[in-house]
């Protein structure tokens, strides 16, 4: 009887990415369970599916006469085994003598007993009494000298409580006179000169040559640099009608300027060519607000080069159930910097601030912060000096040589205009 239902049994796979599908497995952390059929089981799902993260989130309760069971699939307490493995479950279908395997978790289900708080309220209800019974048991039973310091302690934290109204008082007073706005924008200003030093990149200020101070491998490192090697060609390729074409036609001016005056041939030419392709993605980046992975496909970048972009210059976030990689603020101000320093690498540790902030499409003034904040020399554009076209040349250097400037922020910060 068992060979031939072997024999004619067959298998259906009911699908792994469907929640419907997916079958639950529980196991009980206090013991087996004798009567199954006396359980009443209830699974609830996370209302918000928007999330990625939560909507997958399941509560499995399992009620009976005497005790109530419930497991999770999140937190502390889940298995974590589920990340770590699939689990499957086979359902035999006895009409039609075929097997349909589901997707499955497993659930760790614990008794809940009325009455009983968890770990972590205990634990915070023991931090915060603790102190209350320690000072009862000085009012009981403690000595003199302990309890001339409990009645000092509460003393103090009568005039602590006093100032914190104080000073909560003077702070109300300051926004009414000064506004909120104002003072946002203050501490705006303020947060953002230290913040901006997070998104250099990484620098050994007490290194002996100038190309070691920002290393070439922390902007590129080998394995990203060789994938470059077809990008760069096609970079090194380009003829003078096609780099004047890219010129007339907006494109990137600094790349324009560096592929105009490549090295005719060797590694420092191979070297430009896909130095500028990866700044030609770097000032892309620069001008999107929000990028998919399909980013830089049609330029042809390579996978590695775009898991680095991404992961280095955006802010994952979500929106309608979907992951998105936003381009901030701050992570403009981080391209920006690392811009400038493969520009130094390009340029024999000289860089053009005006062609660069021009192409990021950020102001001057925050350019010029970044190269501050990277402790490069600023170079001003000589009175009277005229480029080839019989203009006057107004563009801003920077270049990097030891050692490093240490600029003042509160001197460097420009005076507000008073609002009558």
């Amino acid at each position: 009887m068992t060979t031939t239902m072997a024999a004619s049994c067959s298998l259906a796979f009911c699908g792994e990415d469907r929640d419907d599908d997916k079958a639950v497995i529980v196991r009980f952390s206090n013991g087996s369970v004798r009567n199954e059929d006396k359980l009443d089981f209830t699974m609830y799902k996370s209302v918000d599916e928007n999330n990625p993260r939560k909507k997958s989130r399941r509560i499995v309760v399992a009620e009976s006469n005497r005790l109530s069971y419930v497991g999770n699939n999140f937190g502390p307490g889940s298995l974590k085994c589920n990340n770590l493995c699939k689990y499957y479950l086979g359902v035999l279908n006895k009409q039609t003598m075929q097997m349909e395997v589901h997707n499955a978790q497993v659930f760790n289900m614990q008794p809940v007993i009325p009455g009983e708080i968890t770990d972590a309220a205990k634990a915070q209800d023991v931090t915060q009494t603790y102190r209350d019974k320690v000072d009862s048991l000085i009012e009981a039973f403690g000595t003199n000298k302990q309890k001339r310091a409990l009645s000092s302690r509460r003393l103090n934290q009568v005039g602590s409580d006093t100032l914190h109204q104080a000073v909560a008082k003077a702070a109300s007073t300051v926004i009414d006179q000064k506004g909120l706005e104002a003072l946002q924008q203050e501490v705006a200003e303020t947060e953002s000169q230290g913040e901006l030093a997070l998104h250099l990149p990484p620098c050994n200020a007490d290194a002996d040559r100038p190309e070691n101070v920002y290393l070439f491998d922390d902007l590129l490192s080998p394995v990203e640099f060789g994938a470059l090697e077809q990008a760069g060609s096609k970079m090194a390729a380009l003829t003078p009608e096609e780099l004047k074409k890219m010129t007339d036609d907006g494109g990137w001016l600094c790349i324009v300027k560096h592929l105009e005056n490549m090295p005719d041939v060797g590694e420092a030419r191979d070297k430009v060519a896909r130095c500028t392709f990866y700044l030609s993605l770097l000032l892309k980046l620069a001008r999107q607000k929000s990028v998919t992975r399909k980013f830089a496909q049609e330029e042809g970048c390579p996978r590695i080069l775009q898991n680095k972009l991404l992961r280095t210059f955006t802010v994952e976030t979500f929106s309608n159930g979907r992951v998105l990689n936003l381009v901030s603020t701050s992570m403009r101000t981080k391209l920006a910097a690392y811009s400038l320093a493969l520009l130094l690498h390009m340029g024999h540790m000289t860089a053009d601030l005006t062609l660069l902030h021009r192409d990021l499409g950020i102001t001057e003034a925050r350019m010029i912060e970044v190269a501050k904040s990277m402790g490069l020399t600023l170079i001003r554009p000589a009175r009277g000096k005229t480029n080839e076209a019989g203009l006057q040349d107004e563009h801003r250097q920077a270049s990097l040589a030891l050692p490093l400037v240490k600029y003042d922020q509160f001197l460097e910060r420009r005076k507000r205009k008073k609002m009558h």
